[in-house]
């Protein structure tokens, strides 16, 4: 498969440049890109025809081209100087340097002249030349023995070789006696051909190409000569027909145009070097790249009359040679002109050489670029278990091939056990006898003719004391101190520890396999089930709430606003009313609706109270707790008295609840109505389908509820859905302020250990107040309820109810039922809706 250009690429597509319908001269130029790296894409207007696009590797090839890369979003400096120098000049040349894979691109700006040179040999490189043959600028700057590619430097071209156009028979001659070689590699490396056209020539010449060079005859030269000459001739048709010329000019000369001719300028150098490059194909071609001296240029120009229909330069007939590769017809090939070597072979024609390069490099160029993206698509779509699979099954066959490397290596030490022992016999006496390695190493290399043994070692490595040894065409490292049995244990030892790599390899894609099965059985179950969130806007979504195991509603505070719109609006004089014994809790309500309320409701009551006060805060495990009705509890205060905001005064008798245990639980509900729900465990339970318990511990409320919602995200294998119902800010609002921790990392499932959590603590019943007037009872059972713990306010011994304040209720249902939607429960606190659970004291819809 073509990699890069040949001279006679380069020579053909100048010439289409440089005359006819492709050509660029005179064209203007646009905007200048770098797709990629040793790329770079000329945008120009070309005069009469509209824009187009140079398309420049740097090393590989130059033309026209409608297939590119699309351009970076922020271009590199390069480009960016391009752009400077050339951007908006007009281009006023273009030629080949000597047939050489050398361009030169002459660009007039605002009466400045500066060239853009493009070297298609080797790396390869562009760059950019003014008036005065100073680099301004190079694409890849290097310094070479005898050039330097560098800003500022002069630039020098690589040395001229003898061009295969003006070769005569004595050049021919000449190269042949100084070679060593076989003429089709001779004329390949000294005439600058490669192989292909290498081969061409000397199938054209009737010459037997695998000839040693020395014994070629005159008449083999004098055949070559012609043969080469009626190879390029497409090249140069104008000049057998007498419709060019050929004009020797100085370097400093004008160009000479014409309708009807080529021009060609030549110029000669001595005394510099050469550089070769050589590129075998198939087994006898090389193709030699040969830099040429500054000054032999040759300007190949064809100017077709824009009269007629032709689209091509006279003479060329550019073309894709194709064959079967992988079972598909494709091209493997592109020339400018027929060649005998591929008579026989299928072909496509263009109507121009650019063209046929911008479909085999261009449009082969892009479909690289969009396999690359495809495998980098596919590469990142791979889950975490496809992607580990495929790096152990790599690591798989990694091992099994060591594993039968070193056992044919310790087979073949024992196979050649005698020869090895004489080997290293000779060389440890040598040794012993003060030879150095060095000297080892020049008295093999004079006996490898004479002595068998010597020419099996290939390498000697003196830090080590081995010897690499070709034994039955495989390279065996010995070590010369050790004997034979245990240079071959060397390898089986190898093989056991491949052995064990390779049992764990395959262990491990077994467990793989097995999680990759897990999954996709997960993955199938959760399509099946096709969660779907629905969620409903409550009046008590902004406070604290939950619904007891018998479906009572209690409501709470969530700070010192909430807990006076909960007095103020949402408390019924049949409710009942929680607080803790120390200040800084949520004034929490009993919706009781005018029934009865059980004492497992009371329970879960007093421990949603001092789990969500500032015992859980403090870190506390239990606390005590007590209800009153909620006509007992007022913000009217003794006569001089004031209470702040936040703050209600309780009278009368309390009921205790003693030592409750601290702790609440976050659960998702999923039946009817889908949405994240908290509270005491024993409730959460009765509701929720999935729960996890919380304690006081060590993590805040911000990180305990990413985890919760993560854990919750792998158990139902559906991120997005819990998303949608618990994200970390709703599972925030489930969460007492504070520190905490998970009992369990697992959840529970609804209906697994149903009934209250925590040791049983009941009614102490109703305490009597002290003995003495109404009034003195009255105010001797006046509390303040208060955020700051053990505030008071006047002499008197009120207590009052407080609020914690660490988080703000932001929750949208929230601000939606504010001040003005908002309405005071009334006598049927459930009114309004249709139901779909039945809540005692409020319907929960």
């Amino acid at each position: 498969m073509k990699q890069d250009m040949s001279s006679a690429d380069v020579a053909a597509v100048v010439a289409e440049l440089s005359g006819g319908p492709k050509s660029i001269l005179d064209s203007k130029i646009g905007k200048i890109y770098q797709p990629a790296s040793g790329e770079i894409r000329i945008n120009l207007y070309v005069f009469h025809k509209g824009r187009d696009n140079l398309f420049i590797e740097a090393g590989k090839r130059i033309h026209l081209s409608k297939h590119f890369k699309d351009s970076p979003t922020l271009p590199q400096a390069f480009p960016m100087l391009l752009r400077k120098y050339l951007s908006g000049g007009r281009i006023v040349s273009v030629e080949q340097h000597d047939f050489d894979r050398i361009v030169k691109i002459g660009v007039e700006r605002g009466g400045i002249k500066n060239t853009l040179i493009v070297e298609l040999f080797a790396r390869g490189n562009v760059l950019i030349v003014d008036a005065e043959n100073k680099i301004i600028l190079p694409m890849n700057p290097v310094t070479m023995k005898d050039r330097r590619l560098r800003s500022g430097e002069i630039y020098e071209l690589p040395e001229a070789q003898l061009s295969p156009v003006d070769a005569k028979v004595s050049d021919l001659l000449d190269a042949f006696s100084k070679s060593t070689a076989d003429v089709v590699r001779t004329i390949a490396t000294r005439f600058n051909l490669g192989g292909v056209l290498a081969e061409e020539a000397c199938a054209r010449a009737g010459i037997d190409k695998s000839k040693p060079a020395k014994e070629a005859t005159v008449e083999d030269a004098e055949g070559l000569h012609d043969a080469l000459q009626d190879l390029f001739s497409p090249l140069f048709r104008g000049r057998a027909a007498g419709k060019s010329e050929i004009t020797a000019e100085p370097e400093t000369g004008a160009e000479t145009e014409s309708e009807v001719e080529t021009e060609v300028e030549v110029e000669t150098e001595t005394g510099i070097e050469t550089e070769v490059e050589v590129e075998t194909e198939y087994e006898v071609e090389t193709e030699v790249e040969v830099e040429a001296e500054a000054g032999n240029e040759i300007q190949v120009e064809e100017v077709i009359t824009q009269a007629g229909s032709e689209d091509q330069v006279p003479g060329l007939r550019p073309q894709h040679i194709k064959m079967e590769i992988n079972g598909k017809i494709e091209p493997f090939d592109v020339v400018p002109f027929d060649l005998t070597r591929y008579s026989e072979f299928e072909k496509e024609y263009f109507d121009s050489f650019n063209t046929a390069l911008d479909e085999f490099f261009g449009k082969k160029s892009l479909e690289q670029v969009a396999e690359v993206k495809e495998a980098e698509k596919k590469e990142k779509n791979l889950g975490v278990y496809e992607r580990r699979l495929l790096q152990q099954e790599e690591s798989l066959e990694k091992f099994k091939k060591e594993i039968e490397k070193n056992n044919i290596l310790a087979e073949i030490v024992y196979a050649n056990y005698q020869i090895i022992e004489e080997l290293f016999s000779v060389l440890n006496g040598a040794r012993a006898k003060g030879y150095s390695w060095d000297e080892i190493r020049s008295i093999l290399k004079q006996a490898k003719k004479a002595v068998p043994a010597a020419q099996m070692i290939t390498n000697i490595d003196q830090k080590t004391g081995t010897v690499t040894v070709e034994l039955d065409g495989k390279s065996v490292n010995l070590d010369i101190r050790k004997t034979v049995p245990q240079n071959a244990q060397e390898y089986y030892e190898k093989v056991k520890k491949f052995t064990k790599k390779r049992d764990g390899a395959i262990r491990a894609i077994e467990e793989t396999r097995k999680a990759m099965k897990k999954k996709a059985a997960a993955k199938a179950a959760k399509a099946g089930r096709k969660l779907l969130a629905s969620r409903k806007k409550h009046w008590y979504d902004r406070f604290r709430w939950f619904v007891s195991s018998d479906g009572f509603l209690v409501v709470g505070g969530r700070d010192v606003d909430t807990n006076e719109e909960v007095f103020k609006k949402y408390m019924e004089k049949r409710d009942i009313v929680f607080h803790t014994q120390t200040p800084g809790a949520p004034l929490t309500v009993v919706k009781t609706g005018g029934e009865e309320v059980p004492e497992s409701t009371l329970q879960e009551a007093a421990q949603f109270a001092v789990s969500y006060s500032s015992l859980w805060k403090a870190g506390q495990f239990s606390g005590d707790c007590y209800w009153v009705k909620s006509e007992q509890v007022t913000k009217t205060p003794e006569s001089g008295e004031y209470i702040k905001k936040g703050a209600f005064i309780i009278r009368g008798e309390r009921n205790y609840f003693k030592d409750v245990p601290l702790g609440v639980a976050v659960g998702l509900e999923l039946k009817g109505e889908t949405r994240v729900i908290g509270g005491p465990v024993s409730a959460v339970r009765k509701h929720g389908d999935y729960i996890l318990e919380l304690t006081p511990g060590k993590f805040n409320q911000n990180d305990i509820s990413k985890k919760v919602y993560r854990i919750y995200a792998d158990e139902l294998n559906d991120p997005r859905f819990v998303k949608q119902i618990a994200s970390p800010d709703l599972v925030a609002m489930m969460i007492p302020a504070g520190e905490s921790g998970l009992r369990y990392q697992k959840p529970g499932r609804k209906g697994q250990g149903i009934g209250f959590e925590g040791a049983k603590y009941g009614i102490r019943g109703v305490e009597e107040g002290p003995e003495g007037s109404e009034a003195e009872s009255e105010e001797e059972f006046k509390e303040e309820f208060e955020e700051e713990a053990g505030e008071k306010f006047g002499e008197e011994s009120e207590e009052k109810f407080g609020e914690e304040s660490e988080e703000k209720f932001g929750e949208e249902a929230g601000e939606e039922f504010g001040e003005e939607a908002g309405e005071e429960f009334g006598e049927e606190a459930g009114e309004g809706s249709e139901e779909e659970i039945e809540v005692h004291g409020v319907k929960k819809v």
